[in-house]
């Protein structure tokens, strides 16, 4: 259900969590809550008229780059939340675009903080946004309560040499190959698919005894069919989560994505 349309500064929509969409601890799913994040953030440059239907005569597409959310805790199995979405920053080579989560009583529940590219969908290089004009009486600048992404450091295994500032695996290097259902309508994987990469390293017992916290991802390259990466691992210190680097097999120093997943304790269900 949508509760604002046309040129608005912020749009909401409501959604409702159904047994497909909760994880086996009968809450929302993180990959859900991101796909989610998406359709509104795309409802919302639709109705600004800056969205990829008014870009269809450039060839031009939305794409991510980087993608925050932090929660409080995560709507329940038979409940529904609502997201709101506004536009932050906007300039001539990204978009910041924010997002508020309210559970069903209207108390809100988390923040998630999204910067995004526009890029050919012929060739996938940058087309920047000098194309799409925005007035500022439709940004509203309002900053999500959120920190901003820490600096990204490579991920090597024990042993390899690296740099100063590189992080040590400290669990075995993981191979997987993007097949057929990993892939968008870009023709490479979808941010989606990443977030339920990453969580497929952990087991349902530390699942069961934790939940999702805070979630950061930062795309550096695109991953696209058939292309097989090595998932490096660096377990925080505190046991409240890990960073991972999604890198080309064998080529650790060139990360196709970071992402870091912070985890608090609660009690096993």
């Amino acid at each position: 259900m949508t509760f604002a349309m046309g040129k608005e500064k912020t749009l909401s929509e409501e959604y409702f969590v159904s047994a497909n969409e909760a994880n086996a601890q009968r809450e929302l799913a993180a990959h859900i809550l991101v796909s989610n994040i998406i359709d509104t953030a795309t409802a919302h440059a639709n109705a600004l008229h800056i969205g990829n239907p008014d870009m269809e005569e450039t060839g031009g597409g939305w794409v991510l780059s980087r993608l925050t959310i932090e929660m409080e805790r995560w709507p329940k199995v038979n409940e529904s939340y609502r997201l709101t979405t506004w536009i932050e920053s906007y300039n001539r080579r990204f978009s910041e675009r924010a997002f508020r989560v309210e559970d069903c009583r209207g108390e809100t529940i988390g923040y998630a903080r999204t910067v995004w590219m526009v890029i050919d969908t012929a060739t996938h290089r940058s087309l920047g946004l000098s194309h799409l004009p925005l007035a500022e009486e439709y940004i509203d600048g309002s900053r999500a309560p959120i920190e901003r992404q820490a600096r990204q450091a490579p991920i090597f295994a024990a042993g390899e040499e690296c740099p100063a500032a590189a992080l040590t695996a400290t669990a075995d290097t993981r191979g997987y190959t993007f097949r057929y259902c990993d892939i968008d309508f870009y023709r490479h994987v979808n941010t989606v698919r990443y977030i339920v990469l990453l969580l497929n390293q952990f087991t349902l017992e530390q699942m069961d005894s934790s939940r999702l916290r805070r979630l950061e991802l930062s795309f550096m390259q695109e991953a696209v069919y058939g292309m097989t990466v090595d998932i490096m691992r660096h377990d925080h210190e505190d046991g409240g989560g890990a960073t991972f680097t999604l890198c080309p097999q064998g080529d650790h120093a060139h990360p196709l994505l970071f992402a870091r997943l912070f985890m608090r304790q609660c009690e096993t269900t």
